[in-house]
């Protein structure tokens, strides 16, 4: 294809977007509705439309969500017709005559990588406290503003992934991890800020001067779950009896129907239930196994829902009645924040299980039927259960909204377009301001203000 030179791109029909879409039904829908917002939009400005996939469908490999694995593909099949690939979230409204305006200015024939900027405050144990003298000097960019890679640095990156195998180890934040590749300690090009690209709502005033802001999508999905629905179990042993369940008793527990707290100890003023499983310093994977058989069994109500937590895990019910209503119980769905190990390898994903793992009572019933165990007691619980949802086909599904480390561990920006659902951890804070700052509604979410606030930011 014969191009302007220094013009970029010449047309439409050389860019690729890229939906980072995933398989749940609920979010199929919503990467439909994109796509079909780019291809309407893209009419009125071309003959031929750019071409818009699904990252969930592009492959058979479920770890092909950390992207880079995929580079290859993108590179043997766009790299000679195409000028840039361009990253989108289901919830990244673009507006595509100055987004083309925008890719113009740089030239595709040079390694570009184009985002909106993140940095963090202070280094990070999600980051593996990378640039601990000064974090704030690494730039990663922020997915829901859409990102974008020059098809000459595409090229390259992909003849990096076939020459050298990916890294096998885990995916925790996806967005700085490939940061960190792409830069390769100096090797290869920064993050390049691009100040149009924004995550204000589509709605704002100020996304006018922007080429993408956040949409509210979907409608709202119907009257949050009930409280009835959702049966809470909460992970807990003896020496931490006093000091965590009494926060999570002065927080989040009164806004619960269903919960239990499952401890090494019985104790009747909590209460706590001892399911005769000891109590092991890490893993957990033998409790949590123990909570899914008592799940299905008629010790408790039957329930749609199933949330497990840990003791030190902050969480708003509410946001995720709200956040559920979205998600058709009769399918096997497992939520939360996911996390990969492996995946360049054949691994798996899983639900980070400080965050809050919340699982349909299908799916539940599918993994207990699938004869998966722990290997041992002290097993990792999240990453049993994701490899034991591998085995089964069953995927994962990410929300942003759930948060396996503190607040303080997220960039500002990150968290300033979120409604979040959960926190974990108390170390070095104060973990009931953190639920008050938060977590905590002063009108209950389940109105339509604070449905329309939660769908619009990040649902």
């Amino acid at each position: 294809m014969a191009r302007l030179q220094g013009q970029t791109p010449a047309h439409l029909r050389e860019i690729v977007f890229v939906i980072q879409s995933q398989s749940n039904s609920f979010h199929v829908r919503r990467a439909e509705k994109r796509r079909a917002d780019l291809l309407k939009q893209s009419e009125s400005l071309t003959q031929k439309p750019p071409t818009v996939l699904y990252l969930h469908s592009l492959s058979d490999n479920d770890g092909d969500w950390s992207i880079l694995p995929l580079l290859p593909y993108f590179s043997s099949s766009f790299g000679e017709n195409s000028s840039w690939i361009v990253f989108l979230e289901e919830e990244t409204h673009i507006d595509m005559s100055k987004l083309v305006h925008i890719l113009m200015k740089f030239d595709y024939r040079k390694e570009w990588f184009l985002g909106k900027p993140l940095q963090d405050e202070e280094s990070t144990i999600i980051h593996h406290y990378a640039f601990a003298e000064n974090p704030s000097v690494f730039k990663y960019p922020d997915f829901s503003a859409a990102w974008s890679l020059s098809i000459s640095l595409v090229k390259r990156l992909a003849n990096k992934v076939r020459d050298e195998p990916l890294k096998s180890d885990f995916t925790i934040d996806l967005k700085h991890e490939i940061a960190m590749y792409i830069w390769e300690n100096g090797k290869g090009p920064r993050l390049t800020g691009v100040p149009e690209l924004c995550t204000v709502p589509e709605e704002s005033p100020q996304a006018k001067q922007c080429a993408t802001s956040l949409s509210s999508l979907s409608p709202l999905c119907g009257e949050p779950v009930r409280k009835e629905d959702i049966f809470v179990a909460v992970k807990t042993c003896k020496k931490f009896h006093k000091e965590r369940v009494s926060v999570v008793k002065k927080t989040w527990e009164k806004e619960a129907a269903l919960f239990e707290y499952y401890s090494d100890h019985a104790d009747p003023s909590i209460p706590t239930i001892n399911l005769g499983v000891p109590n092991t310093e890490r893993g957990h994977c033998g409790k949590t196994f123990a909570i899914l058989e008592r799940y299905i069994s008629d010790a408790v109500p039957n329930t749609n829902w199933l949330l497990v937590v840990d003791d030190d895990t902050l969480i708003s019910l509410p946001r995720l009645q709200v956040l559920l209503s979205c998600y058709d119980p009769s399918e096997p769905v497992c939520l939360g924040e996911r996390y990969g190990y492996g995946l360049s390898q054949g691994g798996y994903s899983y639900i980070t299980g400080g965050g809050g793992m919340v699982f349909s009572r299908e799916a539940v019933v599918r993994l207990l039927k699938s004869g998966c165990k722990c290997y041992s007691d002290d097993a990792p619980d999240d990453m049993v259960l994701g490899m034991c949802l591998n085995a089964l086909g069953l995927p994962v599904t990410h929300s942003p909204l759930f948060h396996q480390a503190r607040p303080e561990d997220y960039a500002r920006d990150f968290l300033a377009h979120q409604v979040p659902i959960s926190f974990h951890k108390h170390w070095n804070i104060d973990p009931i301001a953190v639920f008050n700052k938060w977590l905590k509604d002063d009108i209950i979410s389940t109105t339509s203000a604070g449905l329309n606030k939660i769908d619009k930011t990040e649902l």
